[in-house]
């Protein structure tokens, strides 16, 4: 099983902490960094020093790592025109050597929006549908031809359809909830379906819908990489997992019920569980991003018996 490490920087975190985190996980063997696309922080945290941009963020990364992949889980798809976001991919990944995937969602934190004067359209899924037709076409558009599209949100006409990406094809990341709609779009544009903060047997529904919806649509369901994204807190015992649950103000019991808490035997034991509903990759939401010794024991005592 892979692991890959997910930031969320709303709450709190500047380039500089990101580019610690993402170099302590290359350092450490890790599969991939990926941050969330969000402008306002949740809950009680101040956001302090303030929002970073994911994509001005990966552009940086992607020139000051090396080997790990860089994502978003997810770009939210109100906050940027697709015809754009095509563009700032493709450049990112040529910036990276070809490590970029871009996780894309129909956006919906209403607040942020409101907050720095983003439109909140009340049609959210149907753009979210143009859009994946959209980056995906103008990606997959031959050289030297153009690309044109004539939906109900977005047109674009004879579009260069440039620049490429690096890769002959950027992975693609579709996730959610949802029981129709969201795995036929899987199913239609999606490389990965990425189910969040689910327990162990509403996974296993979501992965038999999208597997399902691939069939319908003509794919083989394992063409897709299923993968799950759970907040993380493990300890060496129940005292640091008490801390570092504390840290990011939460309970311990809720973490091992809703996410992966408790001992690297418990996580792995967990993980194995979520392994079994066909899940090959986990992303590892971290909250405290200046807590580096965490990261360290799940390199050294999890993801080595995973290997």
């Amino acid at each position: 099983m892979d692991l890959r490490i997910f930031t969320e920087p709303q709450q709190g975190a500047s380039y500089d902490t990101l580019l610690t985190v993402a170099k302590a996980t290359e350092d450490l063997g890790f599969d991939a960094f990926f941050r969330s696309d969000h402008y306002l922080a949740m809950g009680s945290a101040d956001g302090l020093p303030g929002p970073t941009d994911a994509w001005i963020t990966l552009a940086g990364l992607a020139r000051e790592t090396r080997r790990i992949r860089l994502g978003t889980l997810m770009t939210a798809g109100t906050f940027r025109l697709p015809g754009v976001l095509a563009i700032q991919v493709a450049q990112v990944d040529q910036m990276s050597g070809g490590r970029i995937e871009l996780g894309l969602g129909a956006g919906w934190f209403e607040q942020e929006h409101t907050a720095y004067g983003i439109p909140f359209p009340k049609e959210k899924f149907g753009r979210l549908e143009e859009q994946l037709a959209i980056v995906t076409g103008v990606w997959s558009t031959p050289a030297g031809e153009t690309f044109s599209y004539d939906g109900t949100h977005y047109q674009l006409t004879d579009s260069p359809a440039l620049p490429k990406p690096a890769q002959a094809r950027v992975p693609v990341l579709i996730g959610g909830h949802g029981a129709t709609r969201t795995p036929r779009l899987a199913a239609t544009y999606a490389d990965e379906f990425n189910m969040p903060f689910a327990s162990v047997e509403d996974t296993e529904r979501q992965f038999a819908r999208v597997r399902a919806a691939a069939q319908e649509a003509g794919r083989a369901p394992n063409a897709l990489v299923y993968s799950n994204a759970l907040v993380v807190c493990v300890g060496k015992d129940d005292a640091e997992v008490a801390r570092r649950a504390a840290a990011i103000g939460r309970e311990v019991d809720e973490l091992k019920t809703n996410g992966l808490a408790g001992s690297p035997a418990e996580v792995v034991d967990r993980l194995g569980r979520y392994a079994a509903t066909g899940s090959s990759r986990v992303y590892l939401q971290m909250l405290d991003l200046d807590d580096l010794d965490h990261l360290e024991l799940i390199s050294a005592q999890i993801q080595s018996q995973l290997s």
